[in-house]
């Protein structure tokens, strides 16, 4: 026994505190915690016969980033003076940092507590002791660190040979020895999956954004591989966190990557805690293209990644949303260079407009321009259907031929189900048939996951003959309906049943970006076009005027101008609708909104004494006052060799009367007279003769 041990020692009992840093350790390195739990024989050797184990900290690593429940408590016994002895097989056990082991050793210095290890007895008190102690935590804590350093270093080395591989995403395997050389990545030889990740691949090209390709797999109903944490193969319904990870990880476009990520501890709460931060890709240690066979190329990898970063509001002009605005997010300031934003307004928050009030909100600067945007959108597609008219036959044709690709790609992923679900039938009847028939508790089981694996390969197959059902046909187009299509643009893409996202990409594709700006001086939005190809394209359209986009069309307005000379407000409603003139906000016309127009633009009420002082007749009273016909009045019109007035094409002719007594209009009636001496219609006095 060491002189160090006094009776007051032995009178308290003594606590062994075993741990190892890792689960690594706990699982495989067995005989080191054999030899850490024979230390109690040497505590009785000692002469202590109470002695409490704590071994609550196995698998926590003593460097001061976890919390260690165990330590703690058995500190605080220390503390409170219940404990002789605390030991452990190497000292280091108890902490590898300077803050946790010096607490350790003041503790015990104040209560005279010893420490014990396999070889020394430590009084804390002994100013020897104590230095020895001291010495041995700082060369503890050296040791971890430098540990740590070489295999940290040794890790990056073999990274940037491109040759260390923890672990393969899904789509990948991961094959060669687990400490060899030859260790590599291959696609997985399933498939299955290799199609449902060239088909995520193909989707997020086809709609803009890896959100659109999420909610196209949802709509479809069809899931996506994934590997718990044994590596066993499952497939799922679909997440974001699923189809950003595929779309965005560089192993799927054949590169290798290593430290794209990193940890940085952090205390919060009185507990150190570690926070996990992307790296940015000039941070990353290695970047290796070309390592393996990736499911897009390189190039078509870095092309995706600039649309997904596109999409993002505050580092791209945002990914083509439902809004009605269709050049959301492409319009730059040219006074400022900010991206101007889309506000709605008017009933049901309906109507965009372009604004720029950025630096208003962030800085309190004034407000840069603003302007509606009906009007810019009509001009913008106009120039739109001015560039692909040339091209419009062939993108209808290959428009055809994508449908027959988005049907032939889900039938092939359904094809693919099938054939699983028919493998895990099969599987699980031949489960059931190797089982006992008496054991009754197992095949109750494996009849229930037959039934259930049956069932399933049924649903597949009733989708499959759904999907191919309704599959659009695949024979050749009608050429006839997609020229009808083409030479008809205008139409389709004014049709309300269109998709506005299909649009904004559309115009994301022929447009780089457009920077606009305001004349006040002649009230005109000029906007600068900038085609992907190069060319630019400078538009002045005149600026409309707060309310004007709900105002009247000047159509309507001078079809009412004419007609109130000869016609009654509640004839006007009437002739407008005949007509499908609209008021300014889409409704019918009626007599009170007839009269609210017609008193803004200072249009004089029809009143039977003003159409007579001023000399207005329609069409049946101008041919009755020259004894014509109206069909010859008409014509005459027609060949202007009258003056006369048609506001709507299904509407009355207005004639003033002084038109009527021109040489011209005496000329026309004469001419009608003498010509007139074979009537096309029957004489009532002309007798039949019968024989």
């Amino acid at each position: 026994m060491s002189e160090k041990i006094e009776a007051i020692h032995l009178q308290r009992k003594a606590v062994l505190y075993i741990r190892q840093s890792s689960p690594f350790q706990v699982l495989h390195n067995e005989e080191s915690r054999r030899l850490q739990y024979a230390m109690q024989q040497r505590m009785r050797s000692l002469g202590w016969k109470d002695i409490e184990v704590i071994d609550e900290d196995l698998g926590r690593s003593a460097s001061g980033s976890v919390v260690r429940s165990g330590f703690e408590r058995m500190v605080a016994d220390v503390c409170l003076g219940k404990i002789g002895a605390v030991a452990a097989r190497e000292v280091s056990r108890f902490a590898r940092n300077s803050r946790e082991w010096q607490q350790l050793v003041e503790v015990c210095r104040v209560v005279d507590t010893l420490l014990i290890d396999q070889e020394t007895v430590y009084a804390p008190r002994r100013s020897n002791d104590r230095l020895l102690l001291g010495l041995k935590g700082s060369l503890n804590e050296y040791e971890l660190d430098l540990l740590r350093q070489r295999s940290v270093e040794a890790r990056r080395e073999k990274a940037r040979r491109g040759e260390l591989i923890i672990s393969a995403p899904v789509g990948y395997l991961k094959t060669g020895t687990t400490r060899g050389k030859d260790q590599r990545i291959e696609k997985d030889p399933n498939t299955r999956v290799q199609q449902m990740i060239n088909l995520v691949f193909r989707k997020c090209f086809e709609l803009g954004s890896a959100r659109q390709a999420l909610m196209w797999l949802l709509e479809e109903d069809l899931q996506m591989p994934t590997r718990d944490k044994a590596g066993v193969l499952k497939w799922k319904r679909p997440t974001y966190g699923m189809v950003y990870q595929i779309l965005t990880h560089p192993v799927y476009g054949g590169a290798y990557a290593y430290g794209r990520t990193e940890h940085q501890p952090s205390y919060e709460g009185g507990f150190v805690d570690s926070k996990t931060r992307r790296r940015s890709r000039e941070e990353w240690i290695a970047l290796i293209p070309e390592h393996h066979e990736g499911y897009v190329s390189w190039e078509e990898f870095e092309r995706l990644q600039d649309l997904i970063s596109s999409n993002n509001l505050r580092s791209g002009r945002g990914a083509a949303r439902k809004g009605s605005a269709l050049l959301s997010g492409m319009l730059g300031c040219q006074q400022c260079g900010r991206r101007l934003a889309v506000a709605y307004s008017g009933v049901g928050a309906k109507v965009p407009r372009y604004c720029c009030h950025r630096g208003y909100l962030d800085n309190g600067e004034a407000k840069c321009i603003a302007f509606g945007a009906t009007s810019v959108d009509i001009a913008v597609a106009e120039q739109i259907f001015r560039v692909v008219a040339p091209a419009a036959q062939e993108a209808a044709m290959l428009a055809h031929q994508k449908t027959t690709e988005r049907d032939n790609e889900i039938l092939q992923a359904l094809e693919g189900e099938l054939k699983s679900a028919r493998y895990e039938a099969s599987r699980a009847q031949r489960q059931f048939d190797a089982a006992d028939p008496e054991n009754r508790l197992v095949t109750e089981e494996l009849e229930r996951r037959w039934n259930a694996s049956m069932q399933h390969v049924s649903d597949v197959e009733a989708r499959i003959d759904q999907q191919r059902n309704d599959r659009s046909s695949i024979d050749d187009p009608d050429l006839q309906g997609l020229m009808a299509v083409v030479a008809d643009l205008d139409a389709v893409w004014n049709n309300p049943d269109a998709d506005i996202r299909i649009k904004k990409r559309i115009v994301r594709t022929l447009i780089r970006d457009i920077v606009a700006d305001v004349d006040n001086d002649v009230s005109e939005v000029i906007l600068t076009i900038h085609w992907v190809g190069g060319v630019h394209t400078e538009l002045r359209l005149p600026r409309r005027r707060r309310g004007k986009s709900t105002a009247t069309s000047a159509e309507a307005v001078d079809a009412v101008r004419s007609l109130a000379r000869i016609c009654s407000d509640d004839l006007i409603a009437g002739l407008l609708n005949r007509n499908g003139l609209p008021t300014g906000r889409g409704n019918r016309w009626t007599r009170e909104r007839v009269t609210s127009m017609r008193n803004y633009h200072k249009i004089a009420r029809w009143t039977a004494q003003a159409q007579s002082d001023q000399g207005w007749m329609n069409l049946t009273d101008s041919a009755k006052h020259l004894g014509i016909s109206t069909r010859t009045l008409r014509l005459a019109i027609e060949r202007a060799d009258i003056k006369g007035q048609h506001p709507l094409p299904d509407g009355p002719w207005i004639i003033n009367r002084s038109e009527l007594e021109t040489p011209a209009a005496k000329a026309v009636v004469r001419k009608a007279k003498t010509r007139n001496r074979n009537p096309a219609v029957p004489d009532p006095k002309q007798q039949s003769l019968e024989f």
